[in-house]
């Protein structure tokens, strides 16, 4: 059967390209979203197992599920992914829950060109849903982003960034399945609920400042890349000091800006 993929641009939709096999659901302010990545089997029988207990953890963090937001962080060193909760009424989030990434791909190093292995660094959102991908559950990142199409290679920067199922990885963030299982069907519950922006932070590690002094330290030699890493620890001491998201912008120069 042929699915449609709809791409939402400045508040209008687009209809881009017919697809056969393991539709891509493209973020957007699409009414049935919910209900059409419900008519995938494999997420169907995902929601069925996961909705009550989704609620369940909602309830016991004072979470309302049917106004939920939600962020996610990812930090390479530590092989972590937070997800981050909120209440549409509410202006700070506070820490859901954290999921152990079970593979590692790269090193400690943006992603610059396709065919690099690594996992992206800095700030993107969740850009698309696959309920029938390869690698069972699919969440896509906007990579690459505005400052991505700066600061990496004009021609072959890469593309496909995910965090999805399977365990396996080239470049992505992999989880076990029953953890995809539990974060993708939260992502649906928020973008269900109206959220077309779910912010996804990946950093090489926790940007304490210890911890950027020790990066300082490993890679003293590479002046570009600690600049970034300092670029990046402005967003990262923005969220820790206010549990809010800020306004993020990139200049000229691929750095990101942060209001």
């Amino acid at each position: 059967m042929f699915n449609i993929i709809l791409k939402y641009m400045r508040g209008r939709f687009i209809i881009i390209v017919l697809i056969f096999i393991c539709p891509i659901v493209i973020v957007g302010q699409i009414n049935n979203f919910k209900t059409e990545q419900l008519k995938s089997e494999r997420f169907s029988k995902v929601y069925k197992k996961k909705e009550k207990e989704v609620a369940e953890l909602l309830k016991l963090n004072k979470l309302d599920i049917q106004s939920l937001k939600v962020f996610i962080r990812v930090f390479k060193n530590e092989d972590t992914l937070e997800v981050w909760a909120k209440d549409k009424n509410r202006t700070k989030y506070k820490l859901f829950k954290s999921y152990q990434i079970c593979e590692k791909s790269g090193i400690l190093d943006p992603k610059r060109r396709e065919g690099d292995g690594q996992v992206p660094e800095g700030f993107y959102n969740i850009q698309g849903f696959n309920p029938n991908g390869k690698y069972y559950l699919t969440l896509w990142i906007n990579y690459p982003n505005a400052s991505d199409n700066i600061l990496s290679d004009k021609k072959h920067p890469g593309s496909e960034i995910c965090i999805h199922g399977k365990c396996v990885t080239i470049g992505c963030m992999p989880m076990t399945d029953p953890q995809i299982e539990e974060i993708y069907t939260l992502c649906i519950e928020a973008t269900a609920n109206g959220q077309n922006n779910i912010q996804t932070h990946i950093f090489p590690s926790r940007l304490t400042q210890t911890n950027l002094n020790l990066l300082k330290k490993e890679f003293a030699e590479n002046k570009v890349l600690i600049n970034f890493w300092q670029n990046l620890k402005m967003g990262y001491d923005f969220f820790e000091s206010n549990k809010t998201l800020p306004k993020i912008s990139v200049n000229s120069q691929g750095n990101y800006l942060f209001k």
